[in-house]
């Protein structure tokens, strides 16, 4: 009840071992586990000449693993969504304002209706789906049901023991964009197709009633008398 699916066309044929990360207690992170290492040692980027930290939208025609370079420990957060999925739009702002906090991160999102093939690969079958990639390989699955700034914060701190900005919040800027907290009608064609295809067969069993009762044994001298 906390995600829409299916994300993409067909099942999940390879899903990765990744392990589900919660947010820890409060009292839990200012015990002896708060100074654990980090499960993910990643490469943070050089910020030096970049003025805004935002998120970038990757359209149909481009691939994630471009973006993705498998000979470095750098870290990427990733989201599969869907433009109709209610709860796609209600994170949307949350992770709209993650690259501030988390600057020397990268963000990414994907329309998993519009990459299926990676849906399937990575088994996010039902979206909004968030996976960690150090280079090229995911390394944890963000499965809170709670999907605020927040435990996300806690999410990525837990993972790779890099603290966000405390200054950072949700703005009204991060309502309007980049990634969309309104919902979009789409349409769903195997559903237009299923309702036209039975038209025709109704239309076409209608026409053809006549012909139809020759081909059914005792019709044709009924017919005659």
């Amino acid at each position: 009840g906390d995600a829409c699916g299916p994300a993409g066309s067909g099942q999940a044929r390879e899903q990765p071992v990744l392990e589900a990360v919660l947010p820890a207690p409060a009292e839990e992170q200012n015990g002896t586990d708060s100074a654990k290492a980090p499960k993910v040692n990643c490469e943070e980027r050089n910020t030096t000449g970049i003025e805004r930290f935002t998120l970038q939208i990757l359209d149909v025609s481009q691939d994630l693993m471009e973006f993705l370079n498998p000979n470095s420990s750098d870290c990427t957060l990733v989201l599969f969504y869907t433009p109709w999925c209610r709860f796609s739009a209600s994170l949307a702002p949350h992770f709209n304002s993650l690259p501030r906090a988390f600057p020397t991160l990268r963000f990414l999102a994907l329309d998993a209706s519009q990459h299926s093939s990676l849906s399937t690969r990575f088994g996010t079958v039902a979206v909004p789906n968030i996976l960690l990639f150090q280079g090229a390989k995911p390394m944890a699955r963000f499965n809170h049901t709670d999907r605020t700034l927040e435990t996300l914060k806690d999410f990525i701190f837990n993972q790779t023991g890099i603290e966000a900005r405390r200054d950072v919040a949700v703005t009204e800027e991060d309502w309007e964009g980049p990634l969309p907290s309104v919902l979009t009608k789409g349409i769903d064609w195997l559903l237009l197709f299923s309702v036209l295809f039975l038209a025709a067969f109704v239309m076409y069993a209608t026409v053809r009633t006549d012909s139809i009762r020759w081909l059914i044994p005792g019709q044709e001298h009924e017919h005659q008398e």
